[in-house]
């Protein structure tokens, strides 16, 4: 894969740092990244979002989700378990802990998580906030006012 340096674009830009980290995120990922669990991202609607990802053998108890920043985080840990119905000859069922990370957009919120049948569903939304949103601006014709201004100030030449 081809490498990049983005060293003179930091040079010359302001206020792009994130875009920048994640160009490089991009740019250094491993071909053994972790694949544990497996998810799908989704578009519900046309600002909606659901994350699914196959949590089975997980409890709601086991299950972490923070968002912090810009970043979803979903862990899972089994909590220390009894095992008083016997001895596990073979051990094919995954039980082991993992962390999934997410980079979300700006503005984007998450809106809840549900647990069913070994899926966990994690619903986003993307909210513009009313100052962000493109709006109309009305054009007055201008034309008239600088008139207006000009001959006042012609007025109080020939006054003085």
């Amino acid at each position: 894969m081809r490498t990049f340096d983005l060293t003179p674009l930091h040079r010359s830009t302001v206020g792009f740092d994130r875009l920048f980290s994640l160009l490089d995120q991009v740019n250094n990922v491993d071909s053994a990244a972790p694949t544990y669990p497996p998810y799908n991202i989704e578009r519900t609607g046309e600002n909606a979002y659901r994350i699914t990802v196959a949590v089975a053998g997980f409890t709601e108890n086991d299950l972490s989700i923070e968002v912090k920043e810009n970043g979803l985080s979903i862990r899972g840990e089994h909590k220390a378990e009894a095992s008083g119905s016997g001895e596990v000859l073979y051990r094919g069922i995954a039980a082991r802990a993992f962390e999934r990370r997410f980079q979300l957009a700006d503005h984007v919120e998450v809106r809840g998580a549900s647990l069913a049948n070994g899926l966990l569903h994690v619903e986003l939304v993307r909210e513009i906030p009313e100052a962000k949103k493109p709006r109309a601006v009305p054009i007055t014709s201008s034309a008239k006012a600088p008139q207006a201004i000009e001959a006042k100030a012609r007025e109080t030449k020939a006054a003085a």
